[in-house]
């Protein structure tokens, strides 16, 4: 007989604790439930804010197409017929092509002195060791915290002993000066990511300090520059206070916040709301058509740094 035969059986080893293929015991939560459940509450969260964002400009871009009693008696249905005189009619008469130019000029021009000032300070900032170095950094980074209003009266002041009120170069220097904090932050974050090899074998070839930065470094950090100037081209294109402040008495120069305001304050009285919505529409729509083209690269400039 084999003596082997009369031991007895093995017993079973335990499952380990954090083995999730494991059996879930009496007192014991399934890991795979919960991860459903906050997966299924992040669907429904997404859901509705996808609703509370997409159902208001929907309602715009039908509003745009109707006319006025069809706003007001039927503002949840579709339009009778395309409308497309409002556009025209918002587009010459109620001026907004010129304010639609004035607002390409002004956020063009600052967002391109945004870009190269702030990716030059990031990238010192993050590349170079010197005295003082972290105070700059954090000057920079307060600027976040600090709220637009609180200087309006003496942006007005500032801008004004320097001769530059009421002219677009005043609003460019201000949207440039206000959209530096952010993208000095983004950008020297990203630019701590880029390999030093790279920038050690261009200065052993020859390459200046600028040179480096402008053939070298620059293109490796496309990524995080494409997405920071989409956020400043959004977020300068929707100001309304600082423009309100810096060209209020300019209104062949006013921006297209501007515009849209006083067409809101003349629709009350000239019952023209259709030509408001589609003065909206007009506005809204470059927003959406630069985010929905550059999204991949908004997404890859945000997520490249977060995995070496």
């Amino acid at each position: 007989m084999n003596p082997q035969s009369t031991l007895p059986p093995p017993a079973a080893l335990p499952p380990k604790t954090g083995d999730p293929s494991a059996p879930a015991g009496p007192g014991r939560k399934d890991p795979r439930s919960e991860v459903r459940l906050f997966a299924g509450l992040g669907h429904v969260a997404l859901a509705v804010w996808a609703v509370i964002v997409i159902v208001p400009i929907l309602w715009t871009v039908l509003a745009a197409f109707k006319n006025t009693s069809e706003i007001f008696s039927s503002p949840w249905t579709l339009p009778a017929e395309l409308r497309w005189e409002n556009f025209s009619r918002a587009w010459t008469k109620a001026n907004v092509g010129r304010y639609f130019l004035n607002s390409v000029i002004v956020v063009s021009c600052s967002t391109f002195l945004t870009m190269l000032l702030g990716s030059m300070a990031a990238y010192v900032l993050a590349r170079y060791r010197f005295w003082g170095n972290r105070a700059i950094y954090y000057l920079f980074v307060s600027g976040l915290a600090f709220p637009v209003f609180l200087a309006l009266v003496p942006l007005f002041f500032v801008v004004k002993n320097l001769g530059l009120l009421d002219t677009h170069t005043g609003v460019v220097l201000v949207y440039t000066a206000y959209s530096l904090p952010f993208t000095v932050f983004f950008l020297a974050a990203f630019f701590k990511t880029l390999p030093s090899s790279v920038a050690e074998a261009g200065m052993i070839d020859g390459c200046s300090h600028s040179r480096l930065f402008f053939q070298v470094m620059m293109p490796m950090a496309k990524p995080g520059l494409i997405s920071v100037a989409i956020f400043n081209i959004i977020g300068q294109w929707a100001q309304y206070q600082l423009p309100l402040v810096l060209l209020s008495n300019a209104k062949d120069k006013w921006v297209l916040t501007q515009g849209i305001a006083d067409i809101s304050v003349n629709a009350g009285y000239e019952a023209d709301w259709s030509g408001l919505f589609a003065a909206l529409t007009i506005a809204i729509l470059p927003m959406i058509i630069v985010y929905a083209v550059f999204q991949r690269q908004i997404q890859a400039g945000l997520t490249s740094g977060a995995v070496k």
